[in-house]
């Protein structure tokens, strides 16, 4: 009989004062909550994590860019139309990129329809599905350079609510801060948060403890932040589709990393889903090459590869939540959720981190 999961029981109440509007200052200045084993939770800042890590760990890590996906179009009768890309398509060419994206309003804007970006570009409407989403094609020779010009970085809505009472105090520039500092295969319409929080520096002295370093690709789509409905089993909730690769490299140092007795440690949820997904029970090995998953990693679920995870703080009744309690246990997560709002950690994509280790 299959172990039934309830969203419900992945809900905790935050004061709306938690979530992160800004990022901190200096990226390795946010908290870091550091949960290991029986022993009691500690609290430091991220750029104390090499302490918790040993000679001989992996740290996977997801490499994927995050691409100013948010645009701002003008139909010829003059009304605005925003534009979330969210996924490119199977048949996108070079020079006529095609995507899947979310409009907002929608239901005026037809097949065939040309909508106005300025400077003479445009996106025209090709195609609209059952979900409500369309596909979008642009004619350009340089879609990077297109999107630079009219393209905003897709902050969560979350964020964008918090900031209208809470001034940058930072400085931030989210062209720069919500992107990871090893970014480079572009996709991504969300940033894998966890990521956010590396420097060079700190990276210099994790390889030189002999803390090995790894890279995925997983292109983070919008689901991501997508919650599951009130007063459901988890098992009704459809998982969103994303695009991951494993280069050999990588897949080379996991199994260095776990024939010697070295812990493999995700860094973010994404990377944690790409390397279980990629996971070839047969072989007892990571698969290398691309591969499309919908894994959604639920407690109960056995991890194949991964020992450890660094993850921000996830939103209630999320499939980022389950796939915590997946690596730490439901009831240690909402536990440590409720000491971190009682010693005020800061919240969501923006906010600490916590380190999860056996």
């Amino acid at each position: 009989m299959a172990l039934r999961v309830l969203v419900d029981d992945f809900f905790y109440e935050l004061p709306e004062e938690l979530i992160a509007a800004w990022p901190a200052e200096r990226r390795d200045e946010s908290r870091l909550l550091v949960m290991e084993g029986d022993q009691p939770l500690r609290h430091r800042e991220f750029r104390d994590l090499p302490e918790f890590l040993r000679a001989g760990d992996l740290l996977v890590m997801n490499d994927t860019r995050v691409i100013p996906a948010r645009l701002h179009a003008a139909r010829k009768s003059g009304g605005r139309v925003e534009v979330l890309l969210l996924k490119e398509e199977a048949d996108s060419a070079p020079g006529n990129p095609r995507w899947r994206a979310l409009m907002k309003p929608a239901k005026k804007v037809a097949v065939g329809e040309s909508l106005q970006l300025g400077g003479g570009d445009s996106v025209r409407v090709v195609a609209v599905h059952e979900s409500g989403e369309r596909t979008v094609e642009f004619t350009t020779k340089d879609f990077r350079a297109l999107l630079a010009a009219h393209g905003a970085m897709p902050i969560p809505p979350y964020i964008v609510k918090r900031r209208a009472s809470e001034s940058n105090e930072s400085g931030a520039d989210d062209r720069q801060r919500y992107q990871t500092i090893y970014a480079r295969s572009d996709g991504s319409v969300a940033a894998p948060t966890a990521g956010l929080h590396f420097t060079e520096g700190l990276l210099a002295r994790l390889r030189g403890t002999g803390i090995g370093i790894a890279f995925v690709t997983l292109h983070v789509g919008a689901g991501t932040f997508q919650t599951m409905e009130p007063g459901t089993d988890v098992s009704a909730h459809v998982m969103h589709e994303e695009v991951y690769d494993v280069p050999s490299e990588t897949a080379d140092a996991v199994a260095r990393t776990r024939a010697a007795g070295g812990r493999v440690v995700g860094i973010g949820t994404t990377s944690v889903r790409t390397l279980e997904s990629a996971w070839d029970a047969g072989r007892g090995a990571v698969r290398v090459g691309p591969g499309e998953t919908r894994l959604m990693i639920v407690p109960g679920a056995k991890l194949n590869v991964v020992n450890g995870l660094v993850t921000n703080f996830h939103l209630p009744r999320s499939t980022l939540l389950l796939l915590v309690s997946a690596v730490a246990g439901r009831e240690r997560i909402l536990a440590a959720y409720g000491e971190a709002i009682r010693l005020r950690y800061r919240f969501y994509s923006y906010g600490d981190a916590m380190l999860i280790l056996p």
